[in-house]
């Protein structure tokens, strides 16, 4: 599975890092459809420098013409003026195999826990983190997350 791949590859580098996004709603038990793995890392050249050291790895490939080095020097300009808010990587022989990196929420940011998934321990935002991104993104698309993730800590 890709999402394990991308795990194993972060974890190589020996990066922080949590699962955001679809993957993470559903290893908290909330089911959406989703195609990319959406990651948080810190936000430092070190950190972003090994996160694209994992993504080539995996044989992906930057969307943009755009490096680590970058991302850490312009990321404040990307989001303010190009509306940039994650540095997306692809494999073009295989575009089911997609990551996002977010560059608006730092690991530090957010709070995080394991969910353990075919005896893999698999970092991933809390439900009250995930809760506070999509609030912040308040994007139409994370109207439903949003009411399913309210949900489900009403019911814990």
């Amino acid at each position: 599975m890709f999402l394990y791949d991308v795990v194993k590859a972060l974890k190589k580098e020996k990066l922080k890092f949590a699962i955001v996004g679809g993957y993470a709603l559903a290893l908290h038990g909330i089911v959406r459809a989703t195609m990319d793995v959406d990651v948080v890392i810190g936000l430092t050249l070190g950190e972003l420098t090994k996160a694209e050291a994992a993504m080539a790895a995996l044989g992906l490939t930057s969307r943009l013409p755009v490096s680590a080095h970058d991302v850490a020097t312009f990321r404040e300009e990307y989001i303010e003026n190009r509306n940039l808010l994650a540095w997306s990587f692809i494999d073009y022989k295989d575009p089911t195999k997609q990551v996002d990196i977010l560059i608006v929420t730092s690991i530090g940011a957010i709070e995080t826990e394991t969910a353990k998934v075919a005896g893999i321990n698999v970092p991933v935002a809390t439900l009250k983190s995930l809760l506070k991104m999509k609030l912040a993104a308040n994007r139409p698309e994370d109207q439903m997350d949003i009411l399913n993730i309210r949900r489900k800590i009403d019911e814990a």
